[in-house]
């Protein structure tokens, strides 16, 4: 990569994978990442907040400013996802309580106020529930201006993990993902079906678990409560889940994407919080009998370069 680095800011619900998406971003130098928000999502608000500020501690970042956003989605109750991630939202590893602190203004102040003041248009990288977004959007439309993407995690054109057709971050919040696709600038959707397939081999797992340095060892412990088996195997795959999301900033052509018309269903029922991907080639009835809908356009993620991606991570995260 070449040029100046591109000034980034992570929405994230911390959590293991977004965990390994801070230890990769904080440490490519192709990347500026100039604060991060937090949002209830994986677990709650403040368990956010504890575990953003204790991985930026342990990798040795700068003081980037970290603030507190939403505790809950617009309209539905808080539902964590305690049962993937542990009850401290960690995998339950034992880590200790950050020294640091969080500023003394909430999510959607601190995106607004780094987004107008960076020189250089900032790319969004939400890896959560997209409430904080979705207050930024509708509170702040003047950021619109010096936003050059958005990159989130969410979403699935084929399966989902919360339902059968849903995926969590979208889930959890319908109506914020359904704003967030109104932002009027370029979008690109890194969802489930891309996001499952990066995982890391099992024997550099286990090398970066046995490193003595304690950045890497806890890059590795991550990435095995991240293994995707349920053999109880020893030596663990990881799958890098958001992470993937910020290496696709980094190297945009490690994805394949096409523009396509998505739109998130609202309404009650076994479809809620599903992202509608439109792949067909032309429209039909239902638009021929005038059923069309609004529907925005955006760059879905439909494969991934699985050795690329794994690669980028591990050589980033490991550089000295």
């Amino acid at each position: 990569m070449t040029g100046q680095p591109i000034p980034v800011i992570i929405d994230c619900d911390t959590g293991v994978d977004d965990a390994l998406a801070l230890l990769f971003a904080v440490r490519h130098p192709g990347l500026d990442l100039r604060a991060v928000t937090c949002v209830a999502g994986n677990t709650d608000v403040d368990g956010v907040v504890r575990n953003t500020l204790t991985v930026l501690e342990q990798a040795g970042a700068p003081d980037i400013p970290v603030a507190r956003g939403a505790e809950r989605p617009l309209i539905e109750p808080l539902r964590t996802a305690r049962h993937v991630h542990g009850q401290d939202g960690m995998g339950d590893l034992g880590l200790p309580a950050p020294t640091r602190v969080p500023v003394d203004v909430d999510a959607v102040t601190l995106l607004r106020r780094e987004i107008l003041a960076s020189p250089r248009p900032v790319t969004l990288i939400p890896t959560a529930p997209l409430t904080n977004i979705a207050l930024l959007l509708r509170t702040h439309p003047e950021v619109v201006g010096n936003i050059e993407r958005i990159v989130f995690m969410g979403g699935a054109v084929a399966t989902g993990n919360a339902t059968p057709v849903a995926e969590f971050n979208v889930w959890h919040d319908p109506e914020a993902a359904a704003i967030l696709l109104t932002a009027g600038v370029p979008i690109t959707m890194y969802g489930l079906d891309v996001f499952q397939q990066v995982l890391v081999p099992a024997a550099d797992v286990q090398r970066l678990r046995s490193s003595s340095e304690p950045r890497l060892r806890l890059a590795g412990e991550l990435l095995a409560q991240r293994d995707p088996a349920t053999s109880g195997d020893p030596t663990p795959t990881g799958g890098l889940g958001d992470a993937g999301a910020v290496c696709a900033v980094v190297a945009p052509e490690g994805i394949t994407t096409a523009h396509l018309p998505v739109e998130v269903s609202l309404a009650p029922g076994p479809t809620r919080g599903q992202t509608i991907v439109d792949r067909r080639p032309r429209h039909g009835e239902s638009e021929i009998h005038g059923g069309a809908s609004e529907q925005r356009l955006v760059d879905v993620a439909l494969g991934v370069d699985v050795e690329r991606y794994v690669k980028l991570w591990l050589s980033t995260v490991e550089r000295t």
